[in-house]
């Protein structure tokens, strides 16, 4: 049986499969959204999420259908003209795109794809009203170390601030203090099956939501953040949601609130650690980001130093091991590797047993 380590979707947390036969057998995936079992699902997950992120009482919880909804979100409920963008991959400059498209009046700060932000450059124009801050890029493995958003915060106490932790959480530890929202989908580290977008949003959120309402700007329908807070005050969602996934999401969080983020983060930083230092053990394959501290520990990234990432891939896939290629441009001279709460310490252990055969 194969193993996924792909950055997304990737393996399964281990009570994932337990979890659906339980949901099946109660025939979860036919009740209605308006009943009281979905509220008590809808309250359990949201319950067990709020305990795993330590989220402060002023934060509340929305669920779409995927984390690249929420871009959409943010950008139609919390801004009038302009957002501000950190850019370094692939996904980060989808989301100032979004604001393109939508009309809206963007800037950014880019840098080079792979590469990290040094936050004294970072300089946010006076008019912007968002700043978007991406914590962990997926397509390059670049992490945005959480203490710099505190920095940011220091000289832009009027903006509101959401942060990208699409691939990060739950093992980001966050400072909600110094931010209004937080996204991500569930098919990366919680090892749900995709389908599921989770929006974390505080009081400025809502307030900008409702000024810009009142001005007369379009802010959305059925999915506005006002229409999903409204709901979500009584445990409900606008519209017949992804039932199955949040009752796994929630048995998913309480799995993990068991285990304890201490140990989980504990986990991480160990395998992380011992990817990179694979990584620059062996001769044919490289980390792409040389500063440490920048370096994601939930997707490490390589160089292929020897042939193309299709050679690494189908090495490790000859042993039941599926990684990613590079994004995009990168996708025949890097890899991806997951390192998510599902992945154990054993696993890791293996592949990079696997990496250090590759090319000999």
């Amino acid at each position: 049986m194969k193993i996924y380590l792909t950055p997304g979707p990737s393996e399964n947390y281990f009570i994932v499969e337990e979890a659906i036969k339980e949901a099946l057998k109660n025939k979860v995936t036919a009740i209605s959204h308006r009943s009281k079992e979905f509220k008590a699902i809808f309250e359990h997950t949201v319950s067990e999420l709020r305990e795993l992120l330590q989220l402060p009482a002023n934060f509340s919880m929305a669920f779409t259908g995927s984390a690249n909804e929420i871009w959409e979100r943010i950008l139609q409920n919390c801004v009038e003209k302009e957002s501000f963008h950190l850019v370094n991959g692939s996904f980060s400059k989808k989301f100032y795109q979004f604001a393109e498209q939508l009309h809206l009046s963007p800037s950014k700060y880019e840098v080079k794809f792979g590469e990290g932000f040094e936050v004294e450059n970072i300089n946010v124009p006076s008019s912007a009203e968002l700043i978007a801050v991406i914590q962990n890029e997926t397509s390059s493995g670049v992490q945005f170390p959480v203490e710099n958003i505190a920095k940011i915060r220091e000289k832009n106490h009027d903006k509101l601030i959401v942060v990208d932790a699409v691939s990060s959480l739950p093992y980001a530890n966050l400072d909600y203090s110094v931010i209004d929202s937080v996204y991500f989908s569930v098919q990366k580290g919680f090892g749900v099956p995709a389908g599921l977008g989770v929006w974390v949003y505080n009081d400025k959120m809502i307030e900008k939501a409702k000024n810009l309402e009142a001005k007369g700007k379009s802010i959305g329908t059925y999915h506005s953040l006002l229409e999903l807070d409204k709901y979500a005050k009584q445990n409900q969602t606008p519209e017949t949601p992804n039932v199955l996934a949040i009752y796994v999401l929630g048995k998913v969080a309480e799995a993990m609130n068991k285990k304890g983020m201490a140990m989980i983060r504990r986990e991480t930083d160990y395998k992380a650690e011992l990817l990179y230092h694979t990584l620059e053990k062996t001769e044919f394959l490289s980390p792409v980001i040389n500063d440490k501290v920048k370096r994601s520990k939930t997707v490490v990234v390589a160089n292929v130093e020897k042939g193309t990432s299709s050679d690494v891939v189908a090495f490790l896939e000859k042993k039941k091991i599926l990684i990613g290629k590079g994004y995009g441009s990168y996708k025949d001279s890097q890899i991806r590797i997951a390192n998510f709460p599902t992945h154990s310490k054993e696993l890791i252990e293996q592949v990079a047993d696997f990496l250090m055969e590759y090319g000999k």
